[in-house]
């Protein structure tokens, strides 16, 4: 069939297979173009089939010759309806992966599931007889099921305290207008860390080490934002901000945990990118479109492939990993050089509807939100029909 784009608000409903697999393949391509990084051998990646979940497993396998197992929750093709494109890429990941002779399964389903985490520890067991040296957590959801109770949680993008308005963009449309957060509840505070604070992450290791397939030495890395001032009341201090310190406080526990292992547990703080996550929060996507103008002028823009690949081969398998005052890994130091974000603040009181397309990079935001989705990618023939059903060959 033919597929194309069909956008509604901040999703796009459609994939395509072939424009997926093109993605993946450039990330390969990247990867191996650098030199051989000393890393791990054996990966979990929870949340492993887009962003930076799916950036760590290509790094691992292609760039420290890492055995992978990927989790995930994703949609195959049914009828007219196209796969997400997490499913296409893991496709595409598995069958370049396969090619390579690199070990590569997943498992797909709930992972804030105790099913999913079951599944996962015995196929640990059964094809690697354990020995987990570096467990990625990089899962975005909007909503958790609680797998002791079944209670239903939903997060929200909200402020705290007090409402906040600012500028924002249409990115379809290219317009600048205004945009007023309202303050959230603390039903809602409590609901967004249940499900994108580090609860799980906490359970999915304490499952791992109860099962001992972790090696000595294991790490485990999750991934978190901090951003500018800027952005501060409606990410930083609002309701996703507070998750994200509630994940980046789970470091302490699982050290503690992973003591007797030798084992050690980092948030990496990594650089604003055009996720489907992203996409949906208020502010955000007008000051990565600014964003990304300063740093592509400056030879400076990373995508999550370049991203990951830096934090492997400069901060994660150094001998001591470099963290700031806070103990946290910091890869996104390009982004918050203060000659970037003093250009990026001057830009952003002068951005309006009028000049949007002449001070920003609209454009370049717009398409890597198309290419989340299979689209606009080169080398790409989209007016060939295209077959949707794509097998990941480890679930067959």
């Amino acid at each position: 069939m033919l597929v194309e784009p069909k956008v509604r608000g901040f999703i796009c409903t459609t994939a395509h297979p072939v424009g997926c697999a093109a993605q993946v393949q450039r990330q390969i391509d990247y990867v191996k173009q650098q030199p051989t990084l000393s890393g791990p051998k054996k990966v979990l990646v929870i949340g492993a089939s887009t962003g930076y979940g799916l950036a760590s497993r290509i790094t691992a396998s292609f760039g420290c010759g890492a055995q992978t197992i990927g989790v995930f929750f994703e949609k195959e093709a049914a009828g007219k309806r196209t796969a997400s494109p997490g499913w296409y890429n893991s496709a595409a990941f598995e069958k370049e992966a396969h090619k390579a002779g690199l070990y590569a399964k997943s498992i797909n389903g709930d992972a804030f599931s105790n099913d999913i985490k079951e599944q996962t520890i015995e196929l640990i067991k059964k094809d690697w007889q354990g020995d987990v040296d570096l467990v990625v957590y990089s899962l975005a959801s909007p909503r958790r099921i609680d797998p002791v109770t079944g209670e239903d949680y939903r997060s929200v993008l909200k402020t705290v305290g007090q409402p906040f308005t600012d500028k924002t963009v249409d990115v379809l449309a290219g317009t600048v207008g205004e945009v007023t957060i309202d303050p959230a509840n603390a039903d809602e505070i409590a609901n967004t860390e249940k499900v994108m604070g580090g609860e799980d992450w906490q359970l999915w290791m304490d499952a791992l080490l109860e099962a001992g397939v972790l090696a000595k030495g294991v790490k485990t890395v999750a991934y978190s934002y901090v951003g500018p001032e800027l952005t501060f009341p409606i990410y930083r201090e609002g309701t996703i901000g507070l998750a994200k310190k509630h994940l980046e406080a789970t470091v302490t526990n699982l050290n503690e945990k992973l003591t007797g292992l030798s084992g050690s547990a980092y948030i990496s703080v990594n650089k604003c990118l055009v996720t489907q996550a992203a996409a949906a929060i208020p502010v955000v996507p007008l000051y990565a479109s600014l964003l990304y103008k300063v740093m592509k002028d400056k030879n400076l823009h990373e995508g999550c492939i370049e991203q990951i690949v830096r934090l492997f081969s400069e901060r994660l398998y150094e001998d001591k990993v470099p963290c700031d005052k806070e103990g946290l890994i910091r890869i996104d130091d390009w982004e918050m050089k203060p000659e970037v974000q003093a250009e990026v603040e001057a830009l952003w009181k002068q951005v309006s509807t009028e000049n949007l397309m002449d001070i920003s990079d609209l454009a370049g935001y717009r398409q890597e939100f198309y290419q989340l989705f299979g689209f606009e990618t080169k080398g790409v023939d989209y007016s060939q029909d295209v077959d949707v059903n794509v097998a990941v060959p480890s679930l067959k």
